[in-house]
């Protein structure tokens, strides 16, 4: 193989699968451009996989087809394992939908490198600093709170905390897909975040993923609000307003929600809001007047 072509993302991640929910992920960093788009895969209800070092990207889908064909993750390893003729240069980690989970690390890795296993989990990376960084995956994972992504950052952090990739940093990435199959292959996607190139990557991701959190609860109030339960929509969107307290999105959509439900008192002071960070969400409110989607007091919008 001519390595000056070839993918080198020397990286750790993890792959796991949360036993309360089912939900399944893979988390990854790396001294290298766009890592996840390469490593990070994983299918609603079937698995997930990171493939690595010098990546041989058909890891991904082919994996997650063979998962999906009810192989457990060790059969479909071992097959995947047995049709690469560069396999001593891969490394791979998968867990099934059953949290059952398999490894590689091929013999021409780049040291540091190993993979350990857990419960419904498996940390693996190649060119560490030290084993100390592999090492120290497993154990943040099982200790830390919250849902499956949030673990899965613990781990990633811990990992740098012991000193990461022995180049440095460049890019990470997050995804998290539900334990069940959709009945629509565009469903099922929880988290899908990706830092390409920053200084700081772990620090982005973690930023982005409070950024989606608050969204995720801003959704959801929209769609209770749509439902009739105006408070309990609003409580949501005070929630998510504590994780992303300037937001203007969620201002002016929750102004045209209250507007439109009557509630023109509480509605004129979340359009102000709005309207005082930018005169064009006033012109946006105009837009929807004009369309049938906003259908509360006018005068909220001009006065």
């Amino acid at each position: 193989m001519d390595c000056h072509r070839a993918r080198l993302a020397a990286t750790y991640s993890i792959v796991a699968r949360d036993p309360e929910t089912g939900e399944l992920g893979v988390a990854v960093q790396s001294n290298y451009f766009s890592v996840g788009t390469e490593v990070s895969w994983a299918g609603p209800g079937v698995g997930a996989i990171a493939t690595q070092s010098i990546v041989e990207v058909s890891y991904g889908p082919k994996g997650l087809e063979l998962l999906a064909n009810g192989l457990p993750a060790q059969e479909a390893l071992e097959r995947l394992v047995a049709q690469d003729p560069g396999a001593a240069l891969r490394q791979v980690g998968i867990v099934d939908s059953e949290g059952r989970v398999a490894a590689h690390t091929g013999g021409a890795c780049v040291s540091a490198c190993a993979h350990a296993f857990g419960d419904g989990y498996c940390v693996q990376g190649n060119m560490l600093a030290s084993d100390a960084v592999w090492e120290a995956m497993g154990p943040a994972f099982e200790k830390a709170e919250g849902d499956l992504a949030e673990r899965l950052m613990a781990a990633l952090e811990a990992a740098e905390r012991a000193g990461g990739d022995v180049r440095g940093r460049q890019s990470a990435a997050l995804l998290v897909v539900s334990g069940e199959r959709p009945e629509n292959p565009w469903e099922g996607r929880r988290i899908d975040l990706h830092v390409e190139d920053d200084p700081s990557p772990l620090e982005e991701l973690r930023r982005l993923l409070t950024i989606r959190r608050a969204y995720a609860l801003f959704e959801q109030a929209r769609a209770t609000i749509g439902s009739g339960d105006v408070d309990a929509a609003l409580e949501l969107v005070t929630r998510a307003r504590e994780l992303q307290p300037e937001n203007v999105q969620f201002a002016f959509w929750t102004g045209v929600a209250l507007a439109n439900a009557g509630r023109s008192s509480e509605a004129r002071r979340w359009l102000n809001e709005a309207f005082a960070a930018a005169e064009t969400w006033r012109e946006l409110a105009r837009r929807l007047c004009d369309v049938g989607i906003y259908s509360g007091d006018p005068d909220l919008i001009d006065s």
